[in-house]
């Protein structure tokens, strides 16, 4: 991996975390919501995810699910009730006050790395972005260093949102508008789900 092909991959991986999606929208609600620790666990558990799909998508699963189109579908479909079913909580809480315990490490971690693994789309952006940046027939170890460097800038830029979010100004606006806030984030949440089952 060159200096030149790293600075296009991180740029690229920049420009998707910014977007927003399911992972933005979760690792947000989840550090307002249950404080730095519960959002920085989520952003780990979502950059591992995606760099898992990166490494899938550089041993051929992209070419696998296209090979079974319903093995795609199975995932799109498992993922969007997945995002479904986080919009319906969220909705259904809005309303409800901030409890005072946060959800253990573990099961934020483990929250983001199911957000991501419900985006199956994932493996194909990621065997995309491999194609067009890096030459075929790249190493074992470069292979390494490109998954090592995806999850260095993931889980720097997620913690980096954590702190931001979790700052008492930011939460203080938060927990004002948190119904309709709550509401919004469910919307967006199960309008992905929907479009992840709709797009071909």
């Amino acid at each position: 991996m060159t200096l030149d092909q790293a600075v296009v991959f991180n740029l690229s991986l920049l420009a998707a975390l910014m977007s927003p999606g399911p992972a933005m929208l979760y690792t947000i609600r989840t550090t307002l919501t249950c404080g730095r620790a519960a959002g920085i666990a989520t952003g780990l558990g979502l950059g591992t995810m995606a760099a898992t799909w990166t490494l899938l998508a550089s041993l051929g699963l992209d070419g696998l699910f296209r090979l079974f189109p319903w093995a795609y579908t199975t995932f799109k479909i498992l993922g969007a009730a997945y995002l479904l079913y986080i919009a319906w909580n969220t909705w259904r809480g809005a309303k409800q006050p901030i409890g005072p315990a946060a959800p253990a490490h573990a099961d934020a971690f483990l929250g983001g790395i199911l957000v991501n693994l419900a985006n199956p789309k994932s493996v194909l952006f990621a065997a995309a972005v491999l194609v067009v940046i890096f030459p075929a027939g790249i190493s074992a170890l470069e292979m390494v260093a490109i998954v090592g460097n995806q999850l260095a800038v993931e889980w720097i830029v997620y913690t980096t949102f954590a702190f931001v979010l979790s700052t008492e100004s930011v939460s203080r606006r938060y927990l004002k508008t948190k119904p309709i806030t709550d509401r919004v984030a469910a919307v967006i949440l199960g309008g992905l789900g929907l479009r992840l089952v709709l797009e071909r």
